[in-house]
C-alpha cells in the first residue's frame, strides 16, 4: 500500500505514497490486513516527514479535483472589479477574496490570490471573526462542485483519522473518543492562484508556515517546482536553491513535492503535534512558483470541532514510553481548537499581519 515517489528525488528525501483505499473496502481478514499495513505507512510518514502522498484514485474520479482548478482559474482570470465583489472585507475577514499579496506571511506579502471557506455557522455576524458567511463566485457550477468536494473531503478525513488512529494503537474506546472532537469538523477550504514569482519581489509565492489544524488534502494543478518542504535531517549540508533560509536553525532540506496523478498532497497540522505529543511534527512548507504559468491549487483543511479540547493522547504517550529518546520527554499543554483559530485568523483584523505568523 506504500509506493516509492519518483519525481526526481533522492530515494531517502522523497515523500511516500499512501494508497487509502483498503479503508473503502468491505471488511474481510486479507481487508483488515490491509488497512494495518496503510496505517503502519501513515503513521511512520507522519513521524518522519509529517507529509504524504495519499492515493485517493479508488474513490475519486480524477476529473473531479481537475475541475476545482478550471473554475478557480476561470474566476481568477475575471476582472478585478468583479472578484472584489466577495471581498474578505464584506464578511468576516476570513471568508472570501483576497487580493494579489494580500495574505502576508513572516512580515512578507505573499504572491497569491485566493478565496477562503469555512464551514458554515448558526447565526452568522460579519462582525465577528470567523463568523460570518461563505461568498460564492458567480462562475456556473462553482459553488456546487465546491460543495461536493467539501463532503467527499469529510468523509475522507474521518477515514484518515481511523488510520492514523490504528497506527497509534489505540484502543476501540479511544478512537470513539477522538471522534467525537472531530466529527463536526470546523473545515476550512481555499481556492488559491499564484501568477510567475517576479524576480524582484521581496518574498515567496507563499512563505514558509505550518498548518494550525489537524489534516490538510491538497489537489494542485500539474504545475512542477513549486510545492517545498522541509524536512528535518541532520547534517544535511548547504542549501543551494538559492533561496532565503526560513526554517531558522533547525537542519534540514527543502524538497519540491511535485503533484502526483491520483493523488492528493496530505500534510499534518499543529493539533496532530499536539495530540501526539510531538512524535509527529506539523512541518514547514512554502511554495515558489517561478515558471511561466498561472498556477492553481485547491487545499482542504479537515479540522478538530470548533469546541474540541486538544490534548495529548494516551496512545502516543504510550507509544513515546517505550522509546529510549523519550525518556524526558515534555507534555504538550492541551488547547481548544476554536480559541487557537481565532488567535491566528482574527489577526486579520487587526492588518499587517498574516494568518500564518507567529
Amino acid at each position: 500500500m506504500v509506493s516509492p515517489q519518483t519525481n526526481g528525488s533522492k530515494p531517502s528525501l522523497s515523500l511516500p505514497i499512501i494508497n487509502i483505499s483498503p479503508y473503502f473496502l468491505q471488511a474481510s481478514p486479507k481487508v483488515e490486513s490491509q488497512r494495518a499495513a496503510v496505517s503502519a505507512a501513515i503513521h511512520a510518514a507522519c513521524r518522519d516527514f509529517g507529509f504524504f502522498y495519499l492515493d485517493i484514485s479508488a474513490i475519486v474520479d480524477p476529473r473531479e479535483p481537475e475541475e476545482l482548478t478550471e473554475l478557480a482559474r476561470e474566476f481568477f482570470n475575471s476582472p478585478q472589479e468583479e472578484k472584489d465583489k466577495i471581498s474578505l472585507s464584506i464578511q468576516d475577514h476570513a471568508r472570501g477574496y483576497a487580493r494579489l499579496k494580500e495574505n502576508v506571511t513572516n512580515g512578507k506579502a505573499d504572491n497569491h490570490e485566493g478565496i477562503d471557506f469555512y464551514r458554515p455557522v448558526e447565526n452568522p455576524d460579519k462582525t465577528k471573526p470567523l463568523w460570518g458567511e461563505n461568498q460564492w463566485p458567480t462562475v456556473p457550477q462553482f459553488r456546487e462542485k465546491y460543495e461536493a468536494w467539501v463532503e467527499k473531503m469529510k468523509t475522507l478525513g474521518l477515514i484518515v483519522m481511523e488510520a492514523m488512529a490504528a497506527g497509534l494503537g489505540m484502543t476501540e474506546d479511544e478512537w470513539k473518543d477522538l471522534r467525537q472532537n472531530v466529527d463536526d469538523s470546523f473545515w476550512v477550504m481555499r481556492a488559491i492562484g499564484y501568477p510567475p514569482l517576479p524576480n524582484d519581489h521581496d518574498g515567496f509565492s507563499c512563505g514558509a508556515h505550518k498548518d494550525y489544524g489537524c489534516l490538510t488534502f491538497l489537489h494542485a494543478d500539474p504545475t512542477p517546482n513549486a510545492l517545498q518542504v522541509f524536512l528535518r535531517r541532520s547534517g544535511a549540508g548547504p542549501d543551494l536553491s538559492g533561496l532565503p533560509a526560513e526554517q531558522g536553525d533547525e537542519e534540514g532540506v527543502w524538497i519540491t513535492a511535485d503533484p502526483v496523478a491520483g493523488c492528493v498532497v496530505c500534510n499534518i497540522g499543529e493539533m496532530w503535534e499536539i495530540w501526539s505529543n510531538g512524535l509527529y511534527k506539523s512541518t514547514l512548507h512554502r511554495v515558489v512558483h517561478r515558471g511561466s504559468n498561472y498556477r492553481v491549487s485547491v487545499p482542504f483543511f479537515f479540522e478538530p470541532n470548533f469546541n474540541a479540547l486538544v490534548k495529548p493522547l494516551d496512545a502516543a504517550l504510550r507509544t513515546q514510553e517505550k522509546e529510549e529518546s523519550a525518556v524526558n520527554v515534555k507534555e504538550y499543554k492541551p488547547t481548544v481548537y476554536g480559541e487557537f483559530l481565532l488567535a491566528k485568523v482574527g489577526s486579520n483584523f487587526d492588518g499587517g499581519k498574516g494568518k500564518y505568523d507567529d
